[in-house]
């Protein structure tokens, strides 16, 4: 564990530890349904640390909460489905992972308040009419930032300076793709970096998608946030790796599958910011009252050992504002 980490585990424990038995007496048995389009393995420790902040805001598993939890397993088919069953169940509210699971979720109902935890863009999504007022049952935390596309290339310039040629790897079916790709060429431009837009829809066109890279010389490559891309991380990674190509991505994850960087909010603290926000509506908050929230911080992360593979020196500069080293 980082001092970071360390200050934050055991500043949490006093903020919350006295407030928890207080409120445990006043929360009423409730339900919650979690939607997911990914397996389980994908969230699970974000999943566990949003159980955490519930049980620290006075809600205890099987006493005075019961969680159903709905997992897709990378099949977005099965989603309406899932989502209709949590209707039927008649939950409380709906917590939701990602825009698939999200957009699932509100199809299936209109009044039942639905909690997303990670939507890049919930406007383009069509799941909010807007971030300050969202007008009906959903609200959620979204780690799009307009400056995180540029942020993330500048980074990958600082780690890899002579790549003045970059790839930007995205899924055009996405919602919030197009506006990812603009925001990384306006981050791109000043640096002078030239972009290469590489776009793939299933897992079958990766390999593909990284020899273009090799064929156009590219010196590293940006991952765009998308689902489908998360749940095949490792083999993102290993082909960047192979085609020793630097890597940049939004989430942690990719990073512990072998990526070189990431700068993004941890999941695990989404899901806890999520987990305040279904507190309040489950004690009489609107969801069309409660503004989407961006995350409470940002995180960098870097492997060395993948680094070290691709004849990288990370300069020091960049390695002491790293949260997390990999080696």
């Amino acid at each position: 564990m980082d001092r970071r980490a360390f200050i934050a585990m055991v500043g949490g424990s006093i903020l919350a530890g006295p407030l928890a038995v207080g409120s445990q007496q006043q929360v009423e048995k409730v339900s919650i349904g979690y939607l997911s389009g990914n397996p389980s393995s994908d969230t699970q420790d974000a999943i566990d640390a949003f159980n955490t902040k519930l049980h620290n805001l006075g809600y205890l598993d099987r006493q005075n909460l019961l969680v159903e939890y709905r997992y897709a397993d990378g099949n977005y088919d099965r989603l309406p489905q899932l989502a209709a069953d949590l209707v039927r169940r008649k939950v409380d509210v709906i917590f939701a992972y990602g825009t698939p699971g999200a957009r699932a979720a509100k199809k299936a109902t209109s009044t039942i308040p639905i909690v997303f935890g990670v939507v890049s863009d919930p406007l383009a999504a069509g799941l909010v009419a807007s971030l300050t007022r969202p007008g009906g049952n959903v609200t959620g935390v979204t780690p799009n930032n307009p400056d995180l596309s540029s942020k993330r290339v500048s980074l990958l310039k600082e780690a890899v300076p002579a790549a003045t040629r970059m790839s930007v790897l995205a899924n055009p079916d996405f919602p919030a793709t197009s506006n990812m790709v603009a925001e990384t060429r306006l981050g791109a431009q000043p640096l002078g970096v030239r972009l290469q837009l590489l776009e793939v829809r299933e897992p079958a066109e990766f390999a593909k998608a990284f020899g273009a890279m090799t064929k156009a010389k590219a010196k590293a490559v940006i991952v765009l946030a998308d689902a489908m891309f998360i749940a095949q991380r490792r083999r993102i990674a290993e082909l960047a790796l192979s085609n020793r190509v630097p890597s940049m991505y939004h989430l942690r994850h990719f990073v512990e599958a072998g990526g070189l960087i990431s700068y993004g909010a941890d999941y695990k603290d989404l899901f806890q910011q999520s987990a305040v926000l279904v507190d309040k509506i489950l004690k009489g908050a609107k969801p069309a009252d409660l503004p989407v929230e961006q995350p409470w911080k940002y995180a960098l992360a870097i492997n060395l050992r993948t680094a070290r593979a691709l004849g990288l020196t990370i300069p020091q500069s960049l390695l002491l504002r790293a949260d997390q080293l990999i080696e």
